[in-house]
């Protein structure tokens, strides 16, 4: 009998869409902007309109063809989208200078920052000028190979030393590169007035207005006030485990008054997964398909961060346990942790994900969240 429930946000009560409209503008930022590659071809604005955000979109995840390969190899974080997109169009200018600029090769063993980036970009400009990004070769190079999960960041290292024969280990979640993409991609998701408090700085290139207060929700908030309401009066145990940071989960939730339905020693995010990660480097990655955000849902936010890394998997009281998520990433941790697994039809792939969790024999399919009533 379940007794506990922790759900994902993005893709169960929010739309992811403005995430991944997040993470394009990132990858055009750090291909066009004169701070970064400043590739010809595309003025950059940290202020696009609505129309310049969905072409850009288009472009830089090839009609959502990447976005969707890349999930459904277990990618779960929009950081990790961001830095394989770019990462892989760096290798393929790197390529395609290196024989201009024998020394370019050498950049793939070194960590790269900004004045890295600042070489590339005189790199470009000079022998490249005519370079042509080439966004949906991303899908044909990675499905040459079986990597999954955080294997994919690796893999770019094998990419690297086939296109620039270069034998290096510089792309990982650990690179300097890394985290420069998570910093900026929170300047657009968070915008400038908010971005402080998070990253710790202000917006590189001021402008960048924010997702944050434009968020959509997947069913009216009034129905999930409803449908959390009525769960917690039923005396279920609710709880969250996103790849959301903090105030990213917060913010919106509040905002729609469904927050306060949740156990607050319950609601997991990616804050809390960094968190984790800083503590036991070894262990990191651990975002989805790791399982820690809802192991930690499961013990709380007051259990040590220890006791959440080393605990026992699969748990002997996995009947009680519903994880309710959109993507394979969820399924994943959920199979990982032993507990029952609720897809629900509303994230990126919308009804067509159905055949696939089928074929992993999910537990439960639900067009939306408020078919949760149904199975309980």
């Amino acid at each position: 009998m379940i007794k506990t429930i922790l759900f994902d946000v993005d893709g169960v009560m929010l739309s992811e869409e403005r995430y991944f409209d997040a993470s394009a503008l990132t990858v055009w930022e750090f291909l066009y902007s004169p701070q970064y590659v400043g590739l010809a071809g595309e003025e950059f604005t940290p202020a696009p309109e609505e129309a310049q955000i969905r072409r850009v979109r288009e472009q830089v995840f090839a009609h959502d063809e990447v976005l969707n390969f890349i999930k459904s190899r277990g990618i779960n974080s929009n950081w990790d989208m961001v830095f394989l997109a770019f990462s892989y169009q760096l290798i393929r200018l790197i390529e395609a200078v290196k024989t201009q600029v024998p020394e370019a090769t050498s950049l793939l063993n070194e960590q790269i920052d900004r004045p890295q980036l600042a070489k590339v970009k005189e790199w470009a400009a000079t022998y490249a000028p005519d370079f042509q990004l080439d966004y949906a070769a991303f899908t044909a190079d990675f499905a040459k190979g079986s990597a999954q999960k955080a294997e994919m960041l690796l893999y770019l290292n094998q990419i690297a030393k086939e296109r620039c024969g270069v034998s290096t280990e510089m792309f990982s979640r650990n690179s300097d590169l890394w985290q420069l993409i998570q910093k900026t991609f929170q300047e657009w998701y968070l915008g400038d007035e908010r971005v402080a408090a998070s990253i710790g700085r202000e917006t590189m290139q001021p402008g960048k207005k924010g997702f944050l207060s434009d968020e959509i929700p997947i069913v009216p908030p009034a129905e999930m006030v409803e449908l959390f309401r009525t769960l917690k009066e039923k005396g279920y145990i609710l709880g969250i485990g996103t790849g959301r940071p903090t105030i990213e989960t917060h913010v919106p939730l509040s905002e729609m008054n469904i927050l306060e339905w949740f156990d607050p020693n319950r609601v997991v995010t990616a804050s809390h997964v960094l968190d984790a990660e800083e503590a036991f480097p070894s262990f990191a990655p651990m975002s989805k398909p790791h399982p820690y955000s809802y192991v930690k849902g499961l013990l709380g936010l007051d259990a040590p961060i220890s006791d959440a890394v080393h605990f026992s998997l699969p748990i002997e009281n996995g009947e009680e346990v519903l994880i309710v998520g959109d993507s394979l990433a969820d399924f994943l941790a959920a199979r990982s942790i032993g507990c029952k697994f609720a897809a629900t039809l509303t994230g990126l792939s919308g009804q067509d994900a159905r055949s696939k969790f089928e074929e992993e024999k999910a537990d439960f399919i639900l067009d939306d969240v408020r078919d949760i009533l149904s199975i309980l």
